[in-house]
Formats: C-alpha cells, sequence, structure tokens
C-alpha cells in the first residue's frame, strides 16, 4: 500500500438538486489512518459527497485541498460498470488508477525524448505516481489476489460475461489491489458473501490511509469505522460522532432524546407563559371596563383602587411579554420520514409449498445438485453460503424458472410468489415508474399506486421518471412496495438490504417478523440473520446443500 501520509480538509461545503439543498457547511477532516463512516437516509447526499471529495464533481458552496497535492485519492462507487468490451484485467487497472498513471508516464517519456521543458519534474512526478500505485507489480499481484479470492475466471474475459458473484469478487479484488493515500468506498459491502466481508474487514482496519465509507451493513460497520459523519435530511444538519458506529447509535439517540426534551420544555414555558398573558390582559380590559362603568362613582377611594388595579394588570401583562420575547427560541425537532411497511398476505397455499426431487442443473463446468428439498407452509428459511455456490440456481429452481436437466420441481397449489430480486428488474426500463408499477399491479388505480410509492418515499418526483433512472436504492424501495400492493404467500428475498438505507433496513426487518407466509431468505448481512426469526437454515456450497434446524 502506499507509504503517503496524506490528509484530506473539506470546508464548507454545499450540495443539492436544484432547489433542493442536500447539505451545507460541512468540514471534514480525513486523516491518515481514519476510518469515517457515513450514514443517512437514502437520497441525503452520502454518494453526492464521495463524488465531491474525489474531485469528480464541483461543490455549490466551500472547497478541497489535498496534502500533499500530489496524493491520490481512489473513488470506488457502488455499482461498478461494467464497460464493453473491457476484460478483467483491464477492469483491474481502471479502478486501481493505473491504467491513467500508465497513461501518464507514457506522454512524460514522450515529453521526455523529445526534450520539452520541464519534461525532467513532469517525467519524476508521473514515474512517482506510478510506482506509488503499485503499477510495476500490478498482473503478478492481480493473478494472486484473483485466486485467494476465487476468481476462476481468465484475467483477459471480458468484464460483461462474469455472473453477478464473479463481478462481485473482480471489485473487491480491484479494492484490495488498489493503493491510494485516500479511500472512498460506495457500498462496498454490496454482493459480498462472509469471506469476502471478511477480507474487506481485514483490508480496511489495516489500512494507514485515511478512508471514507458508505455501507448499509451495520455488522461492518461496527467492525471497521472509528467515526461517523451523519448526514441528517430531515433535520438540514451534518453531525459528526467519535467512538465508532456502536457509539454513535447511542449518541444519536441521546441527542435526539435531549433536542425533544428541550424543544418540549421551551414550548410549555412558552405556552404557560402566553397563557399567563392572556389572562392578565383579560383582567386588564375587565378593569378598564369596570372603571369607564363607575366613572360616575363619588367613591374616590374605590376608583383609584381600581385605577391601581388596572395599570398593575396592565405592568404584569407588559412583564410577561417581555419574558416571552426573552425567551430562547429551540424549534421543534423535525420529524423523520419513516417507511411504515407491511407485506400484504395473499390467501394460504397449501400444506407444501414447493419441492425439488432430485434436482440437478449443468452449466458448463458447474453441477448443481442431486437435491431433494420440500418448503412447506409458514416455513421460514434462511439460505447462506459463499457467492457463486449455487444459492440463486436453488430459488431459480425451486420456483420453477429454471429448467432442470433431471429431476423434478414443482410449486403448491395457490403459491403466489413475491420475489425484491425479480421485482427490482421491473424498474429498469425507460416508461416513468408509476406507469412501470402498473404493470405490476394493474387493479391499483393511478392515485392509489402514487400513494403506496410515497408510502417508501418515492414521491410526485421519483413517479414520473423513467425507472430506469432510479437509483439503486430507489429500485429496492419500489420492489418492497410491490410486495405491499400485491399480496404474497411466499416471499423470496435475494440479498434484499442491498443498497437500502439503515433505517429502511431496520423497516424491512420489523415487516418480516409479522409476516405470516412462506419465507426463503439469502442475505449475507449477519445482523439481519440475527434479527429475522428462521426456523430452518440451509447452507449451500459447490453445488449441494446441507441443512440444520435451528
Amino acid at each position: 500500500m502506499s507509504a503517503t501520509a496524506a490528509t484530506l480538509i473539506a470546508k464548507s461545503l454545499a450540495a443539492g438538486h436544484g432547489e433542493r439543498v442536500l447539505f451545507s457547511g460541512l468540514d471534514l477532516v480525513v486523516a491518515p489512518g481514519d476510518v469515517i463512516g457515513l450514514v443517512g437516509a437514502n437520497g441525503a447526499g452520502k454518494s453526492t459527497l464521495l463524488r465531491l471529495l474525489a474531485g469528480l464533481d464541483t461543490p455549490e458552496e466551500g472547497g478541497l485541498s489535498l496534502s500533499p497535492p500530489s496524493a491520490t485519492v481512489g473513488h470506488l462507487p457502488q455499482e461498478p460498470d461494467r464497460r464493453p468490451g473491457e476484460s478483467v484485467r483491464a477492469f483491474l487497472g481502471r479502478r486501481t488508477g493505473v491504467t491513467a498513471a500508465q497513461a501518464a508516464l507514457d506522454a512524460a517519456t514522450e515529453a521526455l525524448v523529445e526534450e520539452r521543458p520541464g519534461a525532467d519534474d513532469a517525467y519524476a512526478t508521473a514515474l512517482e505516481r506510478w510506482l506509488s500505485l503499485g503499477a510495476a507489480d500490478l498482473d503478478e499481484r492481480a493473478a494472486e489476489t484473483a485466486g485467494q479470492l476465487g476468481l476462476a475466471v481468465g484475467l483477459d474475459q471480458p468484464m460483461t460475461s462474469l455472473s453477478g458473484g464473479q463481478a462481485a469478487r473482480a471489485s473487491l479484488a480491484s479494492l484490495l489491489l488498489s493503493r491510494y493515500d485516500v479511500f472512498l468506498l460506495d457500498e462496498p459491502t454490496n454482493d459480498l458473501d462472509l469471506d469476502g466481508l471478511a477480507r474487506l474487514e481485514e483490508f480496511v482496519t489495516g489500512l494507514r490511509a485515511g478512508t471514507v465509507l458508505v455501507s448499509h451493513d451495520r455488522e461492518f460497520l461496527t467492525r471497521t469505522v472509528s467515526r461517523v459523519v451523519e448526514l441528517d435530511l430531515a433535520q438540514q444538519q451534518v453531525n459528526t460522532y467519535g467512538g465508532g458506529y456502536a457509539a454513535y447509535l447511542e449518541e444519536r439517540e441521546r441527542a435526539r432524546r435531549h433536542a425533544r426534551e428541550e424543544y418540549e420544555e421551551y414550548a410549555d414555558t412558552r405556552a404557560s407563559l402566553e397563557a399567563r398573558a392572556h389572562t392578565q390582559r383579560s383582567w386588564m380590559e375587565k378593569g378598564v371596563k369596570n372603571a369607564r362603568r363607575k366613572a360616575t362613582d363619588n367613591d374616590k377611594i374605590g376608583r383609584k383602587f381600581r385605577t391601581e388595579s388596572t395599570e398593575k394588570q396592565a405592568a404584569k401583562a407588559k412583564q410577561t411579554q417581555r419574558m416571552i420575547e426573552r425567551l430562547e427560541v429551540v424549534e421543534e425537532p423535525r420529524k423523520e420520514w419513516e417507511l411504515r411497511m407491511e407485506i400484504a398476505a395473499a390467501p394460504r397455499a397449501g400444506a407444501v409449498v414447493a419441492t425439488l426431487r432430485g434436482a440437478e442443473v449443468r452449466r458448463g463446468d458447474f453441477r448443481f445438485g442431486p437435491v431433494d428439498l420440500q418448503i412447506d407452509w409458514a416455513d421460514r428459511v434462511a439460505v447462506t453460503g459463499p457467492n457463486g455456490s449455487g444459492k440463486s440456481t436453488l430459488l431459480a429452481a425451486l420456483l420453477g424458472r429454471l429448467p432442470l436437466d433431471a429431476g423434478h420441481a414443482a410449486l403448491g397449489p395457490g403459491v403466489v410468489v413475491g420475489e425484491v430480486d425479480q421485482a427490482r428488474g421491473a424498474f429498469l426500463g425507460d416508461e416513468p415508474l408509476a406507469e412501470a408499477f402498473r404493470t405490476a399491479v394493474p387493479d391499483l388505480s393511478p392515485a392509489d399506486v402514487r400513494t403506496l410509492l410515497a408510502k417508501f418515499g418515492l414521491k410526485a418526483a421519483h413517479v414520473l421518471r423513467p425507472a430506469s433512472t432510479l437509483s439503486p436504492g430507489e429500485r429496492t424501495r419500489a420492489a418492497l412496495a410491490l410486495l405491499q400492493g400485491r399480496g404474497v404467500n411466499l416471499l423470496v428475498l435475494d440479498e434484499p438490504t442491498n443498497h437500502l438505507d439503515l433505517p429502511a433496513i431496520e423497516q424491512l426487518e420489523s415487516a418480516l417478523a409479522s409476516y405470516r407466509g412462506t419465507l426463503l431468505l439469502v442475505t449475507h448481512d449477519r445482523r439481519m440473520l440475527e434479527a429475522v426469526d428462521t426456523g430452518r437454515r440451509i447452507e449451500v456450497a459447490a453445488g449441494r446443500i446441507t441443512e440444520r434446524v435451528r
């Protein structure tokens, strides 16, 4: 890894979309060895901030400085773009920064040969960058790292030909091979299996470079980050917490409780003073009326008493009003938007929901099975295993989507399948989100579609946009909304936490607790495996399954 001790400093950064402000006045210092977790709801600006820190976008306000200026900053986005015609080797070169460094070195060498002014210094700088990024032995290290990760494909194979699991390994390899001075990681845990997560944790915690990362994996955040920066969109605040992720959760809860108590104390005090002022004004007005009515009264002592009493009430009312004006105003904490998720259950299916008997699938060198498996009504099954072991093949075979080379598969009568992974794919076209959603649930009126999507944080600005322009998190929310829009009795969740923000993951766990149908859950999220009650655990390895009942 790079030996440069680099510090990235952001001062008073601001960003937004049109008139919508994401954050402003953001100050951040990323020093060597820092691991900063960036958290906030979907749409709060986490990916935007990483792009600003990487220098890929320009902030609306504020600026960045890097010390030393020659330090390298690596930005690894959450969805690695698989470019047509790009090999795995070329992908690794691009993601590690080596390809760009090689181009700069080639240009500097040409300038040196042509004896252009300043060519010596430019060549020295380009060579230093090329060496610091690990270009000299990248090929050798790439082959070794690919082998360690079980990426059993040739490095000259096109990236577009890789499976999802293989692409996840290639993305992890590009990170493990990187030697940047500052790392900016956007959802690096997506699609990683438990072995990949362990390797990523070891890499991040062993870095001497400063790191800013976004992740939905609560266990990964707990094990890696030393500081948390929260983009609080609801309050329009940027909050920094020291002491790691667990400490952040506790401190945030205390801060929110304190803010609510502070506001309630202010509101109670103000209400009490305003009630007192109102009473005092009423007494004063009553006194004035009495004084006028008895103005002809010859009782001078009585008149004087009534006048003095009225003046006292007026003085008290003014004093109370001054007390109200002197009160330090405490703004009411804005309530955060919360996903209140339910999973609508279709009528019960039969006693047997799905079966595999002697099921076998052969795809090239991969062999799945033979597998015998029966899923009964209301079974709650967790499916785990390394990437490429056959988990998705198992689901596809169970659901009858994959032709078997041997054996038999059947779904029981009355089974209504709801599948998040498949539903995400419904929102990749060019038609507006609302229309794509109605295609999937034609019984819902346009108004009901908008209302349902709004419950999942997809408002007017989203429903008219082409579905393909949604972010990964927004597509996942739309897929979850589908589960609520049409009843299901066999719920299949394949890595449902990918791209969801932390509050939405917690709401999904809560919804699963009250769901009474049959559940098949594939996840590497360790906290979700603990939180969701599953009576059966199926482990898939090398195309075979083993089961243990919890």
